[in-house]
């Protein structure tokens, strides 16, 4: 090998990426590591709150949106979520189960990110930061040059390159969809992109509610292009975010619905009935507060549905009753559009999967050339599913080119 060229590049130090090089590295392949950012792992760090929520206890294909469900199946069953619990054990970084199966760092992000420098120092990884790549060509033989910039124009050599650029997400970092660009290049067709896991900005009808709402919270499920989702919902002065508003996100398409239970556990008809028996003379809105915030009782039941709540339970129609009932269990939003790449935690879409091998993430038009993370049209749910697709993907990743480089795949 000379000096500038290697058994692996890889374009990217995200999760995915960092954790690619380190798995190659290990195994003894000589690994670069290219990163277009001054340091690595920059939406690790914000990841979480600022605690990166690195992984779920409950990982399989279902909690993943694709074109091809059945894609992811292989490598996360290869590399579990407890694989990467006993790394992050190995390492000594604590870490906290919230709900449902989610797993964040005791202290910073930055914790996860120091492991996987550690882990690429382990496999004596060559990182170049501030190192943009310019192009990517291919000769006849299968050797690929990859040209970048940062101080200087530099031109490194590899028969094995795997992008893990990401998507658009959070493009102050950098997301440009450079992969993708690559994949086309080479033939791959790109599923349709969008952002994903993002609140959503509500009609000019609605956004005044909104705003006098902004900061309430509520505990709800929310419905989204067939799939459910219980957490809660946070109003904004854009519209709506919070868990479960992020969560439909993944699955909703312009000029779809998003439907909403306000009060999933209870059956307001239910509680209306036990009102008018045991306190019909208490106010409809002291009734309502009893079960809601206070605001949005004001706001949105009052103000915005034109509720009678000056009235006592005893006195309410039952027309009004069925507008309650609706509003409460089948709460009907038609988002105007997302709050866009800028706030997106994913991208949804990418990187045709049929196109590229479950078991070895080598392309399936470009011998040499994998795809990895989120560039691939693989999205998982809120959660710490999005890192575990990383952490999987990547350890395949580097176990088929270990494979490949030593003439046993």
């Amino acid at each position: 090998m000379t000096n500038n060229s290697f058994d692996v590049i890889v374009i990217g130090a995200g999760a995915a990426g960092l954790f690619a090089a380190a798995q190659a590295g290990q195994k003894g392949l000589s690994v670069l590591l290219l990163e277009q950012n001054k340091k690595v792992g920059r939406k690790i760090f914000i990841s979480g709150g600022g605690r990166c929520n690195f992984t779920n206890r409950n990982v399989t294909s279902e909690n993943f949106v694709s074109q091809n469900i059945h894609f992811m199946k292989s490598a996360l069953s290869r590399y579990t979520s407890q694989d990467f619990i006993a790394l992050v054990e190995q390492h000594g970084i604590g870490f906290n189960e919230k709900k449902l199966g989610q797993l964040f760092c005791e202290e910073r992000s930055q914790g996860i990110i120091n492991m996987l420098l550690d882990e690429c120092s382990k496999g004596n990884v060559q990182l170049l930061c501030d190192q943009k790549v310019k192009t990517v060509t291919v000769d006849s033989s299968g050797i690929f040059t990859v040209s970048s910039t940062g101080n200087s124009k530099l031109e490194f050599s590899s028969s094995n390159l795997v992008v893990a650029t990401g998507g658009l997400s959070i493009p102050k970092f950098g997301s440009n969809g450079f992969g993708y660009n690559i994949a086309k290049q080479f033939g791959h067709t790109i599923e349709e992109l969008d952002p994903a896991l993002v609140g959503v900005k509500v009609t000019s009808e609605f956004l005044p509610t909104c705003v006098a709402l902004s900061g309430v919270s509520v505990d709800c499920i929310a419905q989204s292009g067939g799939r459910k989702f219980r957490e809660n919902i946070l109003f904004t002065h854009k519209g709506l975010s919070g868990p479960a508003i992020l969560q439909a996100s993944l699955h909703w398409h312009k000029q779809e619905t998003i439907e909403l239970d306000l009060l999933p556990e209870m059956k307001i008809s239910e509680l209306m009935k036990k009102g008018r028996n045991e306190s019909p003379k208490t106010h409809w809105s002291n009734f309502l507060k009893s079960y809601f915030p206070d605001r949005l009782v004001e706001e949105y039941f009052e103000k915005y549905l034109g509720l009678p709540l000056d009235k006592k339970v005893a006195e309410v129609s039952k027309s009004s009753e069925r507008i309650l009932e609706e509003a409460v269990h089948r709460m009907k939003v038609v988002p105007t559009s997302t709050e866009g790449y800028v706030k997106a935690e994913v991208t949804r879409g990418g990187v045709n999967v049929n196109e590229v091998s479950s078991k070895t993430f080598e392309s399936k038009k470009q011998r040499g050339l994998f795809f990895i993370g989120e560039v691939l049209d693989v999205t998982g749910w809120l959660g710490g599913y999005n890192f575990q697709w990383a952490w999987s993907s990547a350890f395949v990743c580097a176990e088929s080119i270990f494979q490949k480089v030593n003439g046993s795949e």
